[in-house]
Order: C-alpha cells, then sequence, then structure tokens
C-alpha cells in the first residue's frame, strides 16, 4: 500500500499556525538567540536549548540548558504515551 502522501499545508493551518503556537516558536527562538550571545551554542552545532520546565515562554538561565537534538526531542513515556514528569 503507498504511502499517502503529506500535506504540509494543513498542518501548518492546523497547528502551526495558530497564534499560540506563533508565540511558542517566537520564543524557542529567541532563548536560542540568548543561548548563542552567551556563546553556548552555534549554527550547525547539533544542539537544541532545553526547556527544563518545558515552557518555552520561561526564559530564565536557570529554566534552559543545552541538550542534543536527540536528547532533547525524546522524553521518557507512560503507558498512555504521556511524558512522565
Amino acid at each position: 500500500m503507498p504511502k499517502k502522501k503529506r500535506n504540509y499545508r494543513k498542518e501548518y493551518d492546523n497547528y502551526q499556525g495558530k497564534e499560540e503556537q506563533k508565540k511558542n516558536r517566537a520564543a524557542r527562538n529567541s532563548s536560542r538567540a540568548a543561548m548563542k550571545k552567551k556563546g553556548k551554542v552555534s549554527k550547525g552545532d547539533g544542539k537544541d536549548v532545553h526547556h527544563k520546565d518545558g515552557n518555552p515562554k520561561n526564559k530564565k538561565a536557570s529554566n534552559m540548558k543545552v541538550a542534543s537534538k536527540a536528547k532533547n526531542r525524546s522524553f521518557k513515556r507512560t503507558k498512555n504515551a504521556r511524558k512522565k514528569a
């Protein structure tokens, strides 16, 4: 059975284009810029800025740390696929 073609326009309209998600993305970009200014990350280094509390709008230095992409984008899950605290 052939794979169904992915509709990126629909994904953007349904999720990424929503005002709340735009604000979250802007906050993540701002956090990365702050860490770049401190010299902790650089373009193309394969690192992400991890928000310890999971809230990208919390830009306190104590809430942010540098993590590999693999580490930052995978979380331990419960049986119901929710993030473990």
